[in-house]
């Protein structure tokens, strides 16, 4: 397979824009959820239904979106969707109703999705070559952990610089002006970042991507190619399920928030602390899948996720045990974040051909990302039915369940694969 060498100032973009595209859909409401449900006035289960609108538009935009990326450079389809998707954003500091904010998070299901995401990780792979997937994709993940990390930090020292008392002496209105400003600065750094893609991913080249306007990438032949390939259907469920336990991370804030009884600003840098673990994990663990196979990795990381999953469960965290809360959410980000650097390095070693990278992530995607519409529902009513650390209990204990099954599949993923290589 042909691949030649790309500039590493390629992956430093594809980072900024893997992550800044998705700044205002998920990474403000996963760090400022208790701000965020009152600036809005919506409950759990409402922010949740936002999010499976989002996910059901998603859910045609990536079958339709994935064999657009075999077909157009991905400068092009990314530099539009980041500016698109910017602009929802300054729509989202008017502080819109509840019904035209569903409507935002399904004009956001288009514009992250269908022009942006197989797009992103095709470019990834290409950048990666042959040897070098983990690395490729740890850059990738670990990349955009620190960027949402960064955006938090500004985020949460622009919503305390707007607020001059101690937070809980603050009314509605003045919480809702200091973060409008949070809002209004992800979304012109947004717009920065879909200009720099635009003129500066050219050098991105590869046989696959360039001159394919005559290509059959839309043809249902492609789709039946990647449906032949055993690896594709059981990295949808290993995606899926790693996907719910990411989505679990959510509510890590109102967690603190709820049972550790912190405050909004204490809760939004617990979201925010965990996501500078993520630049460590992706780069360290994509080496290690380098130099072993990345479904090994992928197989202890589900381990992890499935242990303190069920330490949350338990209820034995508390105000009384922050060491133990530290600890396990410490853990909990280790093993998911570690599935999610390299599910889709994993596409090399279950030989899925990179010429068809776009339909294959397209296809796997339908499956691996309809977390995006059940799991903000099922955390929401899990949470509001039961208030308190015993929601919390419910919410973990689904996590265990899910991670259970991805547990058993990525270990089947590894003998198969693993037959293949020895072939």
């Amino acid at each position: 397979m042909d691949r030649t060498k790309q500039p590493f100032y390629v992956i430093i973009l594809l980072i900024l824009a893997g992550e800044a595209v998705f700044i205002l859909p998920f990474v403000l409401a996963r760090i400022f959820r208790p701000t965020y449900l009152e600036v809005f006035d919506i409950n759990n289960l409402q922010l949740g239904t936002c999010g499976s609108i989002y996910g059901i538009v998603a859910l045609f935009s990536y079958l339709f979106g994935g064999p657009l990326a075999d077909k157009f450079h991905p400068r092009i389809l990314m530099s539009v969707a980041l500016i698109l998707t910017a602009l929802g954003g300054f729509y989202l500091s008017t502080y819109p109703s509840y019904f035209n904010l569903k409507l935002l998070f399904g004009y956001w299901g288009f514009t992250t999705i269908f022009l942006f995401w197989a797009a992103m990780i095709k470019a990834t792979r290409i950048w990666g070559g042959t040897k070098k997937q983990g690395l490729a994709f740890g850059f990738l993940d670990g990349g955009r952990g620190l960027v949402a990390a960064g955006f938090g930090s500004i985020g949460v020292l622009i919503f305390s610089l707007f607020i001059d008392v101690d937070i809980s002496e603050t009314n509605l209105l003045e919480r809702k002006e200091a973060f409008q400003y949070v809002i209004l600065f992800s979304s012109i750094v947004i717009c920065i970042v879909g200009v720099l893609v635009f003129y500066f991913l050219n050098p991105l080249q590869t046989n696959s991507v360039s001159n394919q306007k005559n290509s059959e990438a839309l043809t249902k032949a492609n789709f039946k190619k990647v449906m032949k390939i055993p690896s594709v259907w059981l990295l949808m469920i290993i995606i899926l399920c790693a996907y719910v336990g990411y989505k679990m991370t959510d509510v890590f804030s109102l967690y603190a928030k709820d049972v550790m009884l912190y405050d909004d600003i204490e809760s939004a840098k617990v979201g925010t602390s965990l996501l500078y673990m993520r630049p460590i994990i992706g780069v360290v663990i994509g080496l290690l899948a380098d130099r072993t196979r990345a479904s090994l990795w992928i197989i202890i990381g589900f381990f992890l996720t499935f242990i303190t999953s069920l330490i949350f469960a338990t209820g034995i965290i508390s105000e009384q045990t922050t060491l133990l809360f530290a600890l396990s959410i410490g853990l909990m980000a280790l093993g998911v974040y570690s599935v999610r650097v390299l599910y889709f390095a994993a596409m090399e070693e279950g030989k899925i051909p990179l010429a068809l990278t776009g339909t294959a992530v397209g296809f796997i995607s339908i499956v691996g990302y309809t977390p995006d519409i059940f799991s903000g529902p099922l955390i929401g009513v899990l949470l509001d039915n039961s208030p308190g650390e015993l929601g919390h209990q419910h919410v973990f204990l689904a996590l265990a369940g899910f991670t259970l099954i991805g547990l058993i599949t990525s270990i089947i993923f590894y003998r198969i694969s693993k037959k293949k290589i020895v072939a």
